[in-house]
């Protein structure tokens, strides 16, 4: 149980240093900073996978301890650990508390991921409204010439550009 609740600590710990890391994004993504962005992205993703061993091992002492209390593993959540717990106060508490700052970390951390998100998208619109902006200048209006069923014929005018030789 020891080594479960340790790894429920160090879980909290690289989440809050995440949660640090995505705070981080918010200004490098206002001033499109790719090159930091890019950098910060591999930081996050050290941690991710860092994370994701530590996950990993949890997983594992869960499975044990499921096995232990003849239990199965899809039951062994932290809720329903912290009432397993209720012969041993001491240990109850310190899951209570450790499901009490997961919730709340892994909540920053949605929050300003989602933050990061919209700022991510509003960031794609105004590039793409400056590409849409950028090929409408240089393409020239069309003509109303028709053939003789009525139809546009669609042709454009000259390349956009100032011809000297004119």
């Amino acid at each position: 149980m020891e080594e479960l609740i340790s790894s429920f600590e160090t879980e909290i710990t690289e989440y809050g240093k995440l949660v640090e890391l995505s705070k981080k994004k918010t200004p490098i993504i206002v001033k499109g900073d790719i090159e930091a962005l890019e950098k910060l992205t591999e930081e996050e993703s050290d941690l991710t996978s860092k994370i994701k061993n530590i996950d990993n091992f949890r997983i594992a002492k869960t499975v044990e301890i499921a096995n232990v209390l003849n239990k199965k593993t899809e039951e062994m959540t932290l809720t329903n650990l912290i009432e397993l717990m209720d012969t041993r106060p001491e240990e109850q508490k310190r899951l209570a508390d450790i499901k009490e700052r997961i919730t709340s970390v892994l909540g920053e951390l949605k929050k300003v991921n989602e933050q990061n998100e919209v700022l991510i998208n509003q960031a794609m619109e105004m590039v793409e409204f400056d590409l849409t902006l950028f090929r409408s200048l240089r393409q020239a209006p069309e003509t109303a010439n028709y053939d003789k069923r009525a139809y546009n014929t669609g042709t454009l005018l000259g390349g956009g550009g100032f011809d000297a030789s004119q």
